[in-house]
């Protein structure tokens, strides 16, 4: 792709200077209200107001609050053990296979690139089964903590931890709520959509939990139900999360703001959108790009283009008026970043003067999900290509690298609105440009850039689209000689290449 879009397709690009670095604002919580427009002028209500709690006899079958307390025999003696002395004896060969396991294990959570989780099941399969007797306590807690944060959740990384959650379960060790969360987490996540499948699972884990486990949820328990319920579409059931969070006394913490904030953006209710933002500010939760994202997202999905413009308006403006590169989050980064914005929010709480100071070294600057968040609604549900080509244009200037997420919602718009006839802006050279530019960023190794099916299925698509038979052939075999798939995928792609073919003739 071209640095810039030719002045035809893009009427309404405008060109970005850097100027001087100023000394930063200190927003008030007035200020960061304001950043999210209203544009009926309407007061905003509160959460509780734009909430409908629904009172159905069938959530006593998900969280039977009402039964008596289980107070099962449990200390940090039974959470632990075994001890080291208290393991299953074993021989050199297995006390070679354990060692090389703790080093490993260390070495990941001291740094995620040290070793790859396969790597560590791998080592933990060769050991005698029932496997867990011969690992002490710490060192089991240790295995279960980093097989739940993997890089990426998928059905691999998914059905390799709950692998070992059943030979703990299977052994007759307990597992902390932290491995519970972790678990509920996986079986909500592990797709791309949360469906009413995942939804069921991960209910039906929380029951195990406080049932079978007698551990209660504690309030990252019901950020996760909150969420995938909410994703899943079933508004009642989130909404009765919500309220049995609330009646057992929890807190709503950072993660559930920005989750409330999502769930009204998928019911497009925008009203309560904003309130569940005012009610964010209000708690004295420190405000980002990622809450920023949220609000976008709910804007975009509920019809209000221009109040989510005027928010990436004035995200983007405080990042031209402070002259930043910004930063491309990683999984590390992020959580740590979290981490950071929540104690922020603790020590602003106790000390209210401090609080715009703390604010301050928030980022409020476009990311690159917010530009993933505005090319896939403009670009894939829009099919309006100049202003894709605007977002692209100032990602560039504020140095945000070109992700496979963008390539492939660019691709996603070829395959949606593109064509041969004239006078279409999605043409088959458009697409060739694009094409051209995902090579290039492919053969320099790009960062966070890779073939998956699903990009390559996308471009597929969009050459069948806008191209000729020739033209999806030849960018089959651009993607083949480049990606690194499995034998299954590889067969997959290739039934996929010969049903586009024959159409396509």
């Amino acid at each position: 792709m071209s640095s810039k879009p030719a002045p035809e397709d893009n009427p309404e690009a405008v060109t970005l200077h850097h100027p001087p670095r100023k000394q930063q604002q200190l927003l008030t919580p007035q200020e960061l209200i304001d950043l999210v427009p209203n544009p009926h002028g309407d007061s905003v209500e509160g959460v509780e107001e734009c909430l409908r709690f629904f009172r159905d006899p069938y959530m006593r079958g998900y969280a039977p609050v009402d039964t008596p307390d289980i107070a099962l025999a449990r200390n940090e003696h039974d959470v632990d053990f075994p001890s080291p002395d208290e393991v299953t004896p074993a021989d050199e060969r297995i006390r070679h296979i354990l060692w090389n396991l703790q080093f490993a294990i260390i070495s990941r959570l001291r740094s995620r690139e040290a070793v790859d989780l396969d790597n560590i099941y791998e080592t933990y399969l060769q050991l005698p089964e029932p496997r867990i007797p011969y690992i002490h306590g710490r060192l089991r807690h240790q295995l279960l903590k980093t097989l739940g944060q993997p890089d990426k959740k998928n059905s691999k990384s998914m059905l390799r931890y709950f692998a070992i959650v059943a030979d703990v379960k299977n052994c007759g060790f307990p597992l902390t709520a932290t491995e519970w969360n972790a678990a509920i987490s996986f079986a909500s996540r592990y797709v791309g959509t949360s469906t009413a499948v995942e939804a069921e699972w991960a209910l039906k884990l929380w029951r195990q939990m406080e049932v079978e486990a007698g551990i209660k949820g504690t309030d990252v328990t019901f950020n996760i139900l909150f969420d995938v319920a909410s994703k899943a579409g079933n508004f009642t059931l989130a909404e009765m999360i919500y309220k049995e969070m609330e009646s057992r006394g929890h807190r709503p913490n950072r993660y559930h703001h920005v989750s409330l904030i999502h769930f009204f953006g998928l019911k497009m209710d925008t009203g309560g959108l904003r309130a569940a933002y005012t009610d964010m500010v209000n708690a004295g939760e420190m405000i980002d790009t990622v809450v920023l994202n949220a609000v976008i997202s709910g804007l975009l999905r509920s019809g209000e283009e221009d109040s989510a413009e005027r928010v990436y308006e004035r995200m983007k403006a405080m990042a031209s008026r402070d002259g930043v590169v910004i930063p491309v989050r990683t999984y590390s980064s992020s959580r740590v970043i979290t981490q950071a914005l929540d104690m922020f929010a603790r020590i602003g709480r106790k000390h209210p003067d401090l609080r715009p100071h703390l604010q301050e070294s928030s980022l409020l600057y476009p990311d690159l999900q917010t530009y993933r968040i505005l090319i896939n609604h403009h670009g894939v549900k829009r099919g309006d290509l100049a202003t894709v080509a605007r977002y692209v244009d100032e990602m560039k200037f504020f140095q945000i690298p070109l992700h496979g997420s963008i390539f492939l919602a660019l691709f996603k718009g070829f395959a949606s609105h593109g064509g041969s006839h004239s006078g279409t802006q999605w043409s088959a050279q458009r697409l060739r440009s694009i094409w051209c530019a995902l090579l290039g960023a492919l053969d320099d190794k790009s960062s966070g850039l890779e073939i998956k099916v699903w990009l390559a299925i996308w471009v597929l698509r969009a050459f069948h689209r806008c191209d000729t038979c020739e033209g999806i052939l030849d960018a089959y075999q651009e993607l083949k000689n480049r990606w690194q798939l499995g034998e299954e995928d590889e067969l997959f792609m290739s039934d996929f290449l010969s049903g586009l073919v024959r159409r396509a003739r």
